[in-house]
């Protein structure tokens, strides 16, 4: 428990005095009693970002574990990231705590003048931290809310009485979203109910808080993704060759005075055009004469695919997995796994749930940042670690030639920049309801970057990941998608100018017979699309995770990059990266311009024999990244499935336009074609193939409106707009009804992530309350005697079972004798918390007091430890973790109400009563998520 000292007054005893005889009356031991010193963690780890300090103590294991195992001879709740309690009842000297491991995060403490910094970890330290806890300077671990009473606030906030304290939410656990929105509406209010100038600053700064953040995010995103593609083009060009004026240059920057022509022509090779560009073929052939250059190229092509990807592969793997992020909730003293002096050969009485291993840095990431924008926490998965992995991971593994894109893990990066940046300030690092506003504004810069596209990132934003996008969220996503493409802008990471390397502009209008072939190419993106989803999703449940290749990831990744490089070597489409691919697949051939774009702008497009060499090697290409990219996506390493899936659709539509083109040559004056006058360049097939690309990416994504007006961006024109429309709006509609789910909602189905899709509609049927409504839930009567101890059991029990994200319905005999009454509910983390705080007085009885108003209940303050202050402060006294008005419903109300509740409110739990007003049960969100996938599987 943590008190503040009294002012000294005349005849009170001293300040030591005090603190013992307080102690002594809290304690249930007749001893002095000392506080353990307060272990304090790195705010950043205790939601979204784990820390990145190690605890040497703690050791992980294959599977995550929920916190708070038993042991039998120390009592305490796993909120401390320690091996034990730092101080016994009968231990006061400072040579026994020597041997403890070193306390994570203890040099970002505030400090105040009674405070001073000292050296990290000496006796002194200790003894100051010692003394923090009860000067009220620190906050508490597992704090979360921020203290709504100040010292020159002589009235109480009532608004946040309604449902109580909040502390850190646990890895996997729901954000309560309607305490969120309370907590800042009294936070906003108490700044405007000041009127000083200092306090009028104070306002303006904190509305204008939101725009200082996203334009950083905005800048920071854009600059990181100039650093990622301008390592990734080095990386991919080192498996051909290197540039002898400048080994970091890679091949378009070699030689700055070769144009596009040069650079692409198929007349010239850019080997001649450019000499500074030296192959590995022309080194090893000039060093050790005899080798064939063709076998030369071939193996320093493999090697250095395979050795890109083995990195990418363990950087993911070693750096980003799931069990090495360690919290204050899943690294405390009965921490799994944990072996302390008084813990070793001790088996835990409680048996733990079991989670999926995750790579954070593995995929796209969308489906994972869908899920956290849904409500849900995933400790670390947003942190400075995974960005740092995410980022040279990607740039490693597209460099490696593998069939996948860096733009879709542009969102993640984006993302976590967010995250980091938005923890500056309190407003946004205590309330995770606000920070994801920042996270929307972060996921729209990310694919403003990756398509220099920023209106279509913010569309992208709303239609895709975002769960709450009001008008103001809109406002901020635009205008950091907007910075973030003005300085990528100004970077110029192609040195073309452009946003996007395949960014074009066409200047020929469609012609309405082309109708009908954009809506061939519709079909065959919807086609493509649900397909795609239904074999990726079978190799990754059936394959990747039922054969040897679920233990062996690093294996995986060396086999397809082995399989890849002996696919797309000998194919010169296949060979070159998926972006150059795009763009030559998207360009326009020009009459009398020398640039063919790889072979592409056939001489005689009338001729059968000039347009089959060229319409084979496309399709070739086109099943080679199509099967590759199946067994590809979701591997161990950075990887995106827009390139790929762009890549299709565009040669399906190369392939389609060319021939149109051949059948307008052959058939000059046919009727179809007399709108083109018999000019030989009025079919563009450069334009088919970026509505087949659309078309192609709608089918995969499900994506409408945000990629017709990505498309759009990228062409730099609206004259497309209604192929693009057509070919989109038909995609979604065959592929919905081939597979209703699109890649990312069956990534998170087999990721099993508690994703609860807002805009999905169910049938209910005969479905009623009852049947999902839990009643055999752990509760807390108020007519029994609740002690610490037995608290502690039904928690441990409550954990153990897999339902550490629930809480405890909180009862009381009904004065008729007819049932249990309704009091209130009280979170799992938050009777974790206040357990801790009297872990050491376990026969002492808890209480929770129901028929006044609590004093701490208005005030929402973060813990009981800061609460010295109040003079009828009570350690036992439960009350204002307890939220007094929970959400209820009859059990004989429609279960669409019940899903709105979870929906629109964003509820944790929802209490079920009978008509009467008596207690029957629980639905908590995992349940209810749970009871919706049995609901589609049925239907």
């Amino acid at each position: 428990m943590q008190e503040s000292e009294p002012p000294p007054t005349p005849g009170a005893p001293s300040s030591t005095t005090w603190r013992r005889e307080r102690l002594l009356r809290i304690g249930s031991s007749t001893t002095v009693q000392t506080l353990p010193a307060p272990i304090l963690t790195d705010p950043i780890s205790s939601h979204e970002v784990a820390s990145d300090l190690s605890v040497p103590t703690i050791r992980t294991t294959a599977t995550e574990n929920t916190t708070l195992q038993r042991s039998d001879d120390i009592q305490s709740y796993g909120t401390v990231p320690t091996r034990r309690r730092l101080f016994n009842k009968s231990s006061l000297n400072f040579a026994s705590r020597r041997g403890l491991p070193q306390l994570p995060g203890l040099d970002i403490l505030h400090r105040t003048a009674s405070n001073p910094p000292t050296t990290l970890y000496s006796p002194s330290r200790f003894r100051d931290l010692a003394y923090s806890r009860l000067s009220g300077h620190q906050r508490p671990i597992s704090a979360y809310d921020a203290p709504l009473q100040s010292k020159d606030d002589a009235e109480t906030d009532i608004d946040a009485k309604i449902n109580g304290i909040r502390v850190w939410y646990s890895s996997f656990s729901s954000i309560d979203w309607l305490h969120d929105a309370i907590k800042d509406s009294v936070r906003f209010s108490k700044l405007r109910r000041r009127k000083s100038l200092r306090a009028r600053i104070r306002l303006a700064f904190d509305k204008s808080l939101g725009w200082v953040i996203v334009t950083i995010v905005g800048f920071l995103t854009a600059v990181i993704a100039f650093l990622v593609v301008r390592s990734e083009q080095w990386l991919f060009d080192t498996k051909e060759g290197y540039c002898a004026t400048g080994w970091w240059k890679a091949k378009r920057f070699c030689c700055p005075g070769t144009t596009e022509e040069l650079r692409y022509g198929a007349d010239q090779s850019f080997e001649e055009a450019c000499t500074s560009w030296r192959t590995w073929s022309d080194v090893f052939s000039q060093r050790r004469g005899g080798y064939g250059a063709d076998a030369v190229e071939y193996v320093t092509y493999a090697c250095i695919a395979l050795l890109l990807a083995l990195v990418s592969c363990l950087l993911t793997i070693y750096l980003t997995n799931s069990t090495t992020f360690v919290t204050r909730k899943e690294s405390g003293v009965l921490a799994p796994g944990f072996e302390g002096p008084h813990t070793k050969n001790q088996t835990s009485s409680a048996s733990t749930p079991k989670r999926k291993v995750m790579y954070y840095a593995a995929g796209s990431g969308i489906p994972e940042i869908k899920t956290i924008l849904s409500g849900f926490v995933i400790h670390g998965y947003l942190g400075g670690r995974t960005l740092v992995t995410k980022s040279i991971g990607l740039a490693f593994s597209v460099a490696s030639g593998l069939s996948l894109g860096k733009e879709g893990p542009f969102v993640h990066i984006a993302s976590c920049v967010g995250n980091i940046i938005s923890r500056i300030t309190n407003k946004y690092e205590n309330n995770e309801a606000k920070r994801r506003e920042i996270l929307s504004a972060a996921c729209a810069a990310g694919v403003a970057v990756a398509f220099g596209a920023p209106i279509g990132g913010t569309l992208f934003s709303l239609e895709e990941v975002s769960y709450f996008f009001p008008p103001k969220v809109m406002w901020r996503s635009f205008f950091c998608a907007m910075i973030a493409a003005i300085t990528l802008k100004i970077l110029d990471p192609f040195g073309t100018g452009k946003l996007v390397l395949f960014q074009v502009t066409y200047d020929k209008d469609w012609h309405a017979y082309e109708l009908l072939p954009f809506l061939l190419l519709g079909v065959f993106g919807g086609v493509y699309g649900a397909w795609f989803s239904k074999l990726n999703y079978r190799w990754s449940k059936n394959v990747r995770e039922k054969t040897w290749l679920r233990t062996h990831p690093v294996a995986e990744v060396l086999l397809i990059t082995l399989l890849t490089t002996l696919l797309c070597f000998l194919n010169p489409y296949t060979r070159m990266s998926g972006t150059e691919l795009v763009y030559n697949l998207f360009s326009e051939c020009r009459t009398g311009s020398g640039n063919t774009h790889s072979g592409l702008c056939i001489v005689d497009p009338g001729s059968f024999e000039h347009v089959w060499p060229v319409v084979r090697a496309i399709l070739v290409a086109m099943f080679v990244k199509a099967a590759l990219t199946v067994i590809t996506f979701g591997i161990k390493v950075p990887a995106g499935i827009f390139i790929p899936s762009l890549g299709v659709g565009a040669c399906a539509g190369r392939v389609l336009g060319i021939t149109v083109q051949w059948l307008q040559m052959r058939h000059p004056n046919a009727r179809l074609f007399d709108v083109c006058g018999g000019n030989a360049d009025c079919i563009i097939p450069g334009l088919y193939a970026m509505v087949g690309a659309a078309a192609t990416l709608s089918g995969v994504t499900r994506t409408t409106v945000s990629l017709a007006v990505i498309m759009f961006e990228l062409t730099n024109t609206l004259t497309y707009a209604v192929p693009v429309m057509l070919s989109v709006l038909v995609a979604k509609t065959v592929a919905d009804a081939l597979e209703p789910k699109g890649i990312y909602d069956l990534v998170i189905d087999l990721s099993q992530l508690p994703y609860l899709d807002a805009k999905h509609e169910y049938l209910w049927g005969h479905v009623q309350i009852n049947d999902v409504t839990s009643r055999d839930v752990e509760v807390i009567r108020l007519d029994h005697k609740n002690t610490v101890e037995s608290l502690r059991d039904q928690l441990l029990s409550l954990t153990s079972s897999g339902n550490d994200d629930g809480g405890f319905p909180i009862l009381r005999r009904d004065t008729n004798d007819d049932g249990m009454r309704m009091v209130g509910y009280i979170g799992a983390n938050e009777l974790e918390h206040a357990l801790s705080i009297v872990a050491d007085n376990s026969s002492d009885e808890i209480y929770f007091h129901t028929t006044y108003s609590h004093d701490l209940a208005a005030s929402s303050i973060s813990s009981l430890m800061e609460t010295a202050h109040l003079p009828n402060s009570d350690p036992f006294d439960f009350s204002a973790y307890m939220d007094e008005a929970p959400l209820t419903v009859q059990n004989n109300s429609p279960m669409e109400m019940v899903h709105q509740f979870f929906a629109k409110l964003g509820a944790r739990y929802v209490v079920v009563t009978d008509t009467d007003g008596l207690y029957e049960g629980v639905i908590d969100k995992k349940t209810w998520l749970a009871f919706l996938n049995d609901l589609e599987e049925k239907s």
